[in-house]
């Protein structure tokens, strides 16, 4: 296996219900599509990077599993009764890439990330210790970005949601320190969609925000690359 290998995980829940606060500038309908935009140009940012061996999706949505499928993931269906339904799937995603691949090191990802560049996930994974669960906090400061466990066998642990960096590191992840700006910038209100037009977001989202008269091709960076 070569150096800094992972497989990545990531979990999204239904399109329809999905960032609600951004219902102040998108519609519904709006808020759908921009979300599976955004997952997948997170999901082609991660598969570009060599040192991701694959990609595992968890969802109960089917646009979102068919777009998984055409990108190339492997699908798996969300947890049906769990009490945190997130966590839940990204144990689920982090269980079967074990059943598959044996023993491997995690890497579970946001699925709002458009201006993520790949060079950013390569840095993250070239420079996270080995033997450690590791996290990016989100640009908040209390949220996560990505957790990743550089061990073969040590479990996921997924602690997302509110407060999720202090979570994650009381059960003993180390917050890496890089320059990932892409990388830490979900997106949940106005504000933040603002701030991944001004880093340039990736094809899919800009298609998107174009169509909504959200993104002007003139002054708005695209993400090139993926």
């Amino acid at each position: 296996m070569r150096p800094h290998t992972v497989h990545a995980v990531m979990a999204v829940k239904h399109i329809d219900r999905a960032k609600s606060r951004l219902a102040e500038v998108l519609t519904a309908t709006q808020r759908g599509q921009l979300v599976l935009a955004m997952f997948a140009d997170t999901a082609a940012a991660a598969i570009a990077v060599p040192e991701v061996l694959s990609l595992t999706v968890v969802t109960p949505d089917p646009l979102v599993a068919a777009r998984a499928t055409d990108l190339g993931a492997h699908v798996l269906a969300e947890p049906t009764g769990a009490a945190d339904p997130l966590n839940a799937a990204l144990a689920a995603g982090a269980s079967a890439v074990r059943d598959r691949h044996g023993p491997s090191q995690l890497l579970a990802l946001q699925a709002d990330l458009p201006a993520l560049r790949p060079a950013e996930l390569a840095d993250l994974l070239t420079v996270a210790p080995d033997g450690e669960r590791s996290l990016v906090i989100d640009h908040t400061g209390t949220g996560t970005a990505a957790l990743l466990v550089r061990d073969d066998i040590a479990a996921l642990a997924p602690r997302f949601g509110p407060g999720s960096a202090q979570a994650h590191r009381a059960d003993g992840a180390r917050a890496l320190a890089g320059h990932w700006p892409g990388l830490r910038r979900d997106v949940d209100t106005p504000a933040d969609l603002a701030a991944v037009r001004a880093l340039g977001v990736g094809a899919r989202t800009a298609a998107v925000l174009r169509e909504f008269g959200a993104l002007e091709q003139e002054s708005d960076p695209v993400r090139t690359g993926c």
